[in-house]
């Protein structure tokens, strides 16, 4: 599976032009505040209008400015976690969960969904949340459920903000080992948003380091160490040994 991603937009005063690939393995995209990285992400998912580009995942075309395709959020088949988590407060987590199955092309029968959605919760340690809303969740819980939600779909590329920042530092390892492994079985293409390296090791993800909201350097951390485009990439990567 490859995907591509080439656009400009703008987003406030933020002047986005992007150019991403990859193929089956993550992708880091690192920045300081303010470059762009959530901006990125929701233009992909559909979110951001676009004035020009071309997004496409595994042959199919997303969007195209030329010929004049812009296909609706709903149905990219991409798994979105938001730093807000994007929950419904009127659903129960498993319920949350299982709401990607009910619509669109991965609509399955009830049962099924919620089948699935017991399975990636189990997968992730919180199958005794099924029952809870959202808002009687801590941060580090609705970061869990939103990151099942996202995966139970099966999505043909996966987009994290930030996904274990809200945890705690006992989870945030449980969860980085889960979502490594996770990612390297289904071989699913993703990009992560994030501001740990340790993310980034336990991934083996390429990175890309966003500034101004313009890809300025892609490579391994190691290539990146030894050339840092910008003084935030350095700072991210940390000193050579």
């Amino acid at each position: 599976m490859s995907w591509r991603v080439q656009f400009k937009g703008v987003v406030g005063a933020l002047q986005l032009d992007v150019h991403l690939e990859g193929t089956h393995g993550p992708l880091a995209l690192i920045g300081p505040n303010g470059s762009g990285k959530t901006s990125v992400l929701r233009a992909i998912a559909g979110a951001v209008p676009l004035m020009e580009g071309h997004i496409e995942i595994d042959g199919a075309v997303l969007y195209s400015a030329k010929q004049s395709i812009d296909v609706p959020s709903e149905a990219r088949g991409l798994g979105y976690v938001p730093q807000g988590y994007g929950l419904f407060p009127h659903l129960s987590v498993i319920e949350n969960v299982a709401f990607g199955l009910s619509t669109g092309p991965k609509r399955r029968p009830r049962q099924q969904r919620m089948s699935a959605a017991l399975k990636i919760l189990e997968d992730l340690e919180s199958a005794h949340l099924s029952g809870r809303k959202p808002q009687h969740l801590s941060g580090g819980e609705r970061q869990r459920v939103a990151l099942a939600r996202a995966l139970v779909v099966q999505p043909n590329l996966l987009l994290l903000d930030e996904p274990l920042a809200a945890l705690d530092a006992t989870a945030r390892r449980a969860v980085r080992t889960f979502l490594a492994a996770r990612l390297r079985a289904l071989k699913l293409p993703s990009i992560v948003v994030t501001h740990d390296v340790r993310d980034v090791q336990a991934l083996g993800a390429e990175v890309c380091v966003l500034d101004d909201g313009k890809i300025v350097q892609c490579g391994t951390l190691e290539t990146i160490r030894a050339n840092p485009s910008t003084e935030f990439a350095a700072e991210f990567v940390g000193p050579s040994l």
